[in-house]
């Protein structure tokens, strides 16, 4: 998606080439920020200069934006740009958290990065709150019945299958992380190297769930045409993220799961909570095997169960009387 903003402004183009290639972001997460960017550039030339309200508005060419134009942007301006995604583009909380985090990110490069821009109009703006909400994930009974699920119902790469969602459920990794594994990533000592966001890298070890799983997958993998890729297709190239989205929504329905509304990155929801309210894992521990910069990123995963709520208050010493 990169030549999406190769033609992009100067200023935009350098900006998201820094994130790129020094502030070392994914390539996914600098796309991201070109649309955001884009969006608001498209609205600051439609307000700026007052354009018909007939103009369509995903047409309006950002090539001409430079730095003088950015320093006539005010904090007034950016102040109607964000009731502009509420009332018209009905952007929700969360996305208007990105939107605020791209922009506060672009300023920040103009102003103390390159210093160009003396004042940040950015600076005032409040970052929208978000609902605190907990993530959705699977109980151990519902994990162990989508594993049987895949032994009962699943088709000639069954194996394949079992083998991805037990690794999805022991090692909580990302989507993304799983279709990389290569057959180099797997030491002997049971270590498993992992490169998550940033192309910044960690280490998993292969329980005994994982390390039978992955046996009983090797005996049916056969030849490979991508001979690095550890998880292979049908036609044996590096298996896609949207073959797996494809399979596991099968998967869900089977196991009668469907009204979760489950995906794979619930999968990684259901290892972090599981590892927590059952194996007692360290919330730093936790941390570093999701690949989190942040520890307050993990929090989310503490929430407690019914079941826990009950004990405490049971537990209290008040309780007897």
């Amino acid at each position: 998606m990169q030549d999406i903003w190769e033609n992009s402004p100067e200023v935009l183009k350098n900006f998201l080439l820094y994130m790129q290639t020094v502030k070392n972001k994914s390539k996914k997460t600098v796309d991201e920020y070109f649309l955001d960017l884009r969006t608001f550039f498209r609205f600051m030339i439609f307000f700026k200069k007052n354009l018909d309200k007939k103009v369509e508005f995903e047409k309006i060419d950002i090539s001409g934006i430079n730095i003088e134009f950015i320093k006539k942007i005010k904090s007034i301006d950016i102040f109607e740009y964000m009731n502009f995604l509420i009332k018209v583009r009905k952007n929700n909380a969360s996305a208007r958290y990105r939107k605020t985090a791209s922009l506060r990110a672009f300023f920040k490069y103009l102003t103390v990065k390159i210093k160009v821009l003396e004042n940040n109009p950015v600076k005032e703006l409040d970052t929208p709150k978000l609902k605190k909400s907990v993530p959705k994930y699977m109980t151990l009974e519902e994990s162990l019945k989508l594993l049987e699920t895949i032994k009962k119902y699943g088709d000639k790469n069954k194996e394949r299958d079992y083998a991805i969602v037990t690794f999805f459920l022991n090692c909580g990794m990302r989507l993304s992380e799983l279709v990389n594994i290569n057959l180099k990533d797997i030491g002997s000592d049971n270590s498993l190297r992992i490169l998550g966001k940033g192309n910044k890298e960690r280490i998993l070890y292969l329980n005994n769930s994982c390390l039978k799983a992955l046996d009983n997958y090797k005996k049916v993998r056969g030849e490979a045409k991508d001979k690095e890729a550890l998880f292979l297709s049908r036609s044996k190239t590096r298996i896609s993220a949207k073959t797996i989205q494809f399979f596991m929504k099968k998967y869900f329905m089977l196991a009668g799961l469907s009204h979760k509304h489950l995906s794979t990155h619930k999968l990684r929801h259901t290892a972090a909570t599981l590892m927590y309210q059952y194996g007692g894992t360290d919330i730093r521990v936790l941390k570093d095997i999701l690949g989190h910069e942040n520890i307050s990123v993990t929090q989310i995963y503490t929430h407690t169960n019914p079941k826990q709520v009950k004990n405490a208050i049971c537990n209290n010493p008040l309780s007897k009387l």
